[in-house]
C-alpha cells in the first residue's frame, strides 16, 4: 500500500471522528436546549395557571356598603380590594352573611361575570356593568356591581360556597332612613321587622323577608295593642313602637 493511500484513510478515519464528535455533541446541544426551553415553556405556564387559578385555603368576601368596597379576604389576610357600587335606597343592597351558589359569564348588563348569592327574597349578586360610571354609588338595584376587568380578575379567586357579609354599617338595613314597607316588599329590613314581631309573639312565619300575608296580620295585631293606626304600611310610629333606630 503507499504512502499516499495510506495518509488518505488516515484523513477520512480523523474527519469521520470529528464529523461524529461534532455529530453527537450538535445532538447533545439540542437536546439540552430542548429541555432548557421545555423547563421555560413549563415554568411560564405554571406561573399563569397560578394567576389565573389561584387557590387560598380561606377565602371570604367583604363588601362594605358604606365604603363601597369589596374586600377579597385569605381568612383574616387582605388579597385585594374593589371599588364597587351597591343598591339604591329603594332597591338596598341584602346586608348579612351569605355564600356563593352560583358562577356564570354572563353579557349585557350584567357585564362579563355573574356570582349568585343565596338570598332567599331575590336573585342577588356580584357582576360586571356596561355602566361603569356607576361605580363608587348607590345607583343598583340591590346587587353589588363591579367594573368587568374587576369582577374578572375577582371571579378566578371565588369558588361555590365562598362565603360573602356585606356589612351596611352600624345600623344594618337602616343606616340610612327606612322606607316605608309595603305588603310584598322584601328585603332585609323586612327581616329585621319580622325579628322584632317574632320577638314581641306576634308573627309565627318564617324570618324569610318577605312581606306576605302572615306578617301582614302580625302588623295589623301589634299596631292594635300598641294605640297605634291599622296600616298595612310601615310607618315611622310603627317602627318606633318596634324599637327600631334609624337615622336621619
Amino acid at each position: 500500500m503507499s504512502k499516499r493511500l495510506i495518509i488518505y484513510i488516515l484523513v477520512l478515519a480523523v474527519l469521520g471522528a470529528v464529523i461524529f464528535w461534532a455529530g453527537a455533541n450538535w445532538e447533545e446541544r439540542m437536546l439540552q436546549r430542548k429541555m432548557s426551553q421545555g423547563l421555560e415553556d413549563y415554568q411560564v405556564w405554571e406561573k399563569q395557571y397560578m394567576l389565573d387559578n389561584p387557590d387560598y385555603k380561606n377565602v371570604r368576601i367583604l363588601i362594605s356598603i358604606d365604603e363601597k368596597t369589596l374586600y377579597l379576604l385569605d381568612g383574616n389576610k387582605l388579597i385585594k380590594k374593589y371599588l364597587v357600587a351597591t343598591g339604591k335606597a329603594s332597591t338596598p343592597t341584602p346586608v348579612g352573611r351569605w355564600k356563593i351558589v352560583s358562577k356564570a359569564k354572563w353579557g349585557g348588563g350584567f357585564g362579563s361575570r355573574w356570582m349568585g348569592l343565596d338570598v332567599p327574597w331575590g336573585k342577588y349578586g356580584i357582576h360586571g356593568t356596561n355602566r361603569p360610571s356607576s361605580i363608587g354609588y348607590n345607583a343598583s338595584h340591590g346587587c353589588i356591581r363591579m367594573l368587568n376587568k374587576d369582577v374578572e380578575d375577582l371571579y378566578k379567586y371565588v369558588k361555590y360556597g365562598t362565603p360573602v357579609v356585606i356589612y351596611g354599617g352600624e345600623f344594618g338595613p337602616f343606616g340610612n332612613g327606612a322606607r316605608n314597607l309595603r305588603a310584598g316588599d322584601r328585603g332585609m329590613d323586612v327581616v329585621e321587622v319580622q325579628r322584632r314581631l317574632k320577638n314581641f309573639g306576634y308573627y309565627t312565619g318564617s324570618i324569610d323577608g318577605v312581606y306576605g300575608p302572615v306578617m301582614e296580620q302580625a302588623v295589623y295585631n301589634f299596631q292594635r295593642d300598641k294605640g297605634l293606626p291599622k296600616s298595612s304600611t310601615l310607618y315611622y310610629s310603627t317602627y318606633e313602637a318596634l324599637g327600631i333606630i334609624m337615622m336621619d
